[in-house]
């Protein structure tokens, strides 16, 4: 049995708005309505791009049904992790603790190299300053270090505040492009399906919308430190679905509108500069800049968000004696898992360097080949994680009704697959490469690999330390060892000891 944390995760310090901004953040709103909103314009026919959000809300909805029934039986920073555990059975829960770390790692590292090349041209512009992409990324991956060893309830503050300028800068945007459409009409053409629809190109337009949401639960890693845990992560979570939904069809619909419905795919065209371009031409350049600026600082809010979700697993891992168990002691003063923290920070750096030894392209490979297989590795968390809500609420019911313990898991659990089918068959396009290039086989090799080794290793826990194993997912609860109860048997003969805990 490892032994326990220096000093557990500080409970209270986190409320439901704190929980739901540090959830947003992760998400990179301002990102997403920049960049991933042209991408499912650009050349498609699929022209009610608006629409798209509210269908993969629902999806995340369903999910968060079992999910807030999961959080209130144990609310622990194990997050996904413990539910899987719990519902699939230890040896998978390693591995889906194991696949989080790796999914979170490639979106937190791979967002490096955006906010490289978005600051690039800034600081040429602003100060004369020619600073290639990795100093830059280096400059980002300081800030998010030393945040990383900040209390929560301070990181909580300065997510809020970034998140709140994020939304207040595309509501202003898109309320600009209201004010002034495309040809003096404002048209709700893209609001509704109209014409033949692409199936193939529907469905991975589906996966990319699918994308932007994630980060919504990650409020499940800070229940421990969370006010009232039962019900307000399960809230975070909800409501940040909700205000991510309201956010991207609010823009999609405004950013058709400005450029117009017949127009839209031609200029999408453009990628990230499309919004800009529209703001451009209706507000002052000081938007534009204000815009950009917000951009790279909400990058930097998520890589922060992310860097302590990160903590958090690996406190929750390190705490059941899935990880060493160093990276489960946390801060005196701080509460902070500060070994975790300062582990990750060397992680990024390390793949960092490897990347620019390699010669990745910060904007065209590191940044969409890391965020979309971190992506795709957190939509097959959830997966496990609707498969297990169903099964553990039906094998160990506690009045939680057959709408929370059933018929939502089950719902969520075949169109979350759905989704991650349509992922598999899209992978090139999702990664930007051919579709005999080496990522296709190695995003999918890479998560069989964790998942597979992560099981082994429980299996061989299983023998090697029973206790250790029995308390998987347990969110450091006691594991007791119990004699068995005398009973008459033939002398020498051994009676082994019962292994308790609670569930």
């Amino acid at each position: 049995m490892p032994p326990p944390a220096t000093h557990p995760l500080a409970a209270g310090r986190l409320g439901a708005p704190a929980l739901i901004f540090v959830a947003l953040a992760a998400a990179t709103p301002l990102s997403v309505v920049t960049t991933t909103i042209p991408i499912a314009y650009a050349g498609n026919d699929v022209t009610f791009v608006p629409l798209l959000f509210p269908a993969v809300a629902l999806v995340l909805l369903l999910f968060a049904v079992g999910y807030a029934a999961m959080i209130r039986r144990s609310p622990n920073a194990g997050a996904l992790y413990s539910f899987v555990a719990r519902g699939l059975g230890r040896p998978t829960g390693i591995g889906a603790g194991w696949l989080a770390l790796l999914s979170y790692n490639a979106l937190q590292i791979g967002l490096y190299g955006a906010a490289g090349l978005l600051a690039a041209p800034m600081l040429d512009s602003w100060f004369g300053l020619s600073a290639p992409w990795w100093t830059v990324a280096a400059g980002c991956w300081l800030v998010v270090a030393l945040c990383g060893l900040l209390r929560v309830e301070l990181v909580g503050a300065v997510l809020a505040l970034v998140v709140l300028a994020e939304v207040a800068v595309i509501t202003g945007f898109g309320a600009a492009n209201l004010i002034d459409p495309a040809g003096d009409r404002i048209t709700t053409d893209t609001l509704v399906p109209a014409g033949v629809v692409d199936r193939p190109a529907l469905g991975l337009l589906l996966v990319v919308a699918a994308f932007g949401f994630v980060g919504f639960e990650t409020a499940a890693a800070y229940a421990e430190e969370a006010s009232r845990p039962r019900r307000s992560v399960a809230r975070a979570a909800a409501l940040s679905i909700l205000g991510l939904t309201l956010l991207y069809a609010f823009s999609a619909w405004t950013t058709s509108v400005a450029a117009g419905p017949d127009r839209i795919a031609a200029r999408s065209l453009d990628g990230g500069e499309l919004l800009f371009e529209l703001i451009g031409d209706r507000l002052a350049p000081w938007a534009v800049t204000l815009g950009r600026v917000m951009l790279l600082t909400g990058l930097i809010a998520a890589m922060i968000s992310l860097h302590h979700t990160i903590a958090r697993y690996s406190f929750a891992l390190a705490r059941e004696g899935v990880l060493p168990n160093r990276l489960g002691r946390t801060g005196a003063r701080t509460s902070v898992p500060f070994t975790a923290s300062i582990t990750q920070s060397v992680v990024a750096l390390v793949v960092l360097s490897l990347s620019y030894v390699a010669g990745w392209e910060p904007y065209t490979e590191l940044y969409p080949w890391l965020t979309t297989a971190g992506a795709l590795g957190v939509l097959l968390l959830l997966l496990g994680a609707a498969l297990a809500t169903m099964l553990f609420l039906n094998r160990a019911p506690n009045h939680e009704g057959a709408w929370r313990a059933f018929v939502a898991p089950v719902l969520a659990t075949v169109l979350l697959g759905a989704l991650l089918y349509l992922a598999a068959r899209n992978l090139p396009a999702l990664l930007g490469v051919p579709s005999r290039h080496w990522l296709v086989i190695a995003v999918p090799a890479a998560f069989a690999l964790v998942l597979g080794s992560g099981a082994l290793f429980g299996l061989a826990l299983k023998t090697r330390s029973p206790i250790t194993y029995a308390g998987i997912g347990l969110g450091g609860t006691a594991v007791v060892v119990a004699p068995a109860v005398p009973q008459q048997r033939s002398p020498g003969a051994h009676r082994p000891e019962r292994i308790q805990k609670s569930a």
